[in-house]
């Protein structure tokens, strides 16, 4: 949520039937899913690492992350690319298929009773219209406890591209 009370604008993508965005600030770029090389040794989670635009970012799979069920890739499949102050990493979100300015009097911080673990990787709920849209926060998605293994990855990933 925006300290100065403006409206922010962020992406919406879908992941298990469920709206999620994030602040487009964060997003470097939208693609489509190809093909990934395979990391040893990696969490579920992540599917590998991408060749884009001369950069190798490791990919991780949000529904593995958050302990959804996995599913095929299909047309709509998007790999959301973010960038973070330390990296860039890419998310595979189920689609990805709007850009919409969310005002701050939309938006409410996640009730206690999500809080906990779960409730950390959102920054707050958004209604628009009958819509209900979770805000994620990407530094702390990146921040879990896996983030040692991304590290390692991110060490592997440099001896391939070296």
């Amino acid at each position: 949520m925006s300290d100065n009370q403006k409206p922010d604008t962020y992406i919406l993508f879908e992941l298990a039937e469920t709206n999620y965005a994030v602040n487009s600030q964060d997003v470097q770029q939208l693609e489509m899913v190809d093909e990934f090389t395979p990391v040893p040794n990696a969490p579920d989670f992540v599917e590998g690492v991408v060749f884009l635009r001369g950069q190798v970012i490791p990919v991780i799979n949000l529904r593995a992350r958050f302990r959804f069920e996995k599913r095929p890739f299909d047309q709509r499949t998007r790999l959301v690319v973010i960038r973070d102050t330390e990296r860039v990493v890419g998310f595979i979100v189920d689609t990805a298929r709007e850009f919409v300015t969310i005002p701050a009097e939309a938006i409410q911080l996640p009730p206690e009773s999500v809080a906990g673990m779960s409730g950390r990787y959102l920054d707050g709920i958004a209604t628009l219209g009958n819509r209900m849209i979770l805000l994620l926060n990407v530094a702390e998605v990146l921040k879990a406890a896996e983030e040692i293994e991304l590290e390692e990855i991110e060490i592997e990933k440099e001896g391939v591209v070296s």
